[in-house]
């Protein structure tokens, strides 16, 4: 079970990545239970997330393996993408990125940039797109450096340019 400390780094499931910046215990029904306060970065929004089942919920921020390991998923063009109408396409794109697993936003991220330039995107798809794009950059700038990449156009070039 990963413990977290204020101010660690972590990313909250289908919302994206933020901070601790809090451990709270409060009564709730009777009963004290321990929270974590968590920021997303970027944004005014906190959400309590209770210490018990935050392993559900909350992850550590990856590491600069797992990071190399986000970028081949990202570089990868010999995929075959899927054909599906645009809404079934976004139903299953957005379950992957409610699931809060790095890799699965990746592969969310890989298949409407590889789509995009062969077809027009829906507008879904282009928000889409850009949430995933988000989420990951702010998680690979975290884990490979920011003086790396400060800008989500520096993360394109860092995952086209990678060996």
């Amino acid at each position: 079970m990963a413990q977290f400390n204020i101010g660690d780094n972590a990313v909250y499931a289908g919302s994206g990545v933020g901070r601790i910046i809090a451990i709270e215990t409060k009564e709730l029904c009777g009963i004290k239970q321990t929270f974590y306060r968590f920021q997303l970065f970027n944004s005014n929004v906190s959400a309590l997330v209770p210490v018990n089942s935050s392993e559900s919920k909350l992850r550590p921020i990856i590491s600069k393996d797992e990071a190399n390991r986000v970028v081949s998923i990202v570089r990868r063009k010999d995929i075959k993408i899927d054909k599906q109408t645009w809404n079934r396409r976004y139903r299953e794109y957005m379950e992957k990125i409610k699931t809060g697993s790095v890799y699965e936003i990746a592969e969310v991220f890989r298949d409407l940039y590889l789509l995009r330039g062969e077809k027009e995107l829906s507008h879904g798809e282009k928000k889409m797109l850009e949430l995933a794009r988000g989420y990951l950059f702010r998680e690979l700038q975290l884990s490979i450096g920011e003086a790396n990449m400060k800008t989500e156009e520096d993360m394109v070039r860092y995952i086209e340019s990678a060996e």
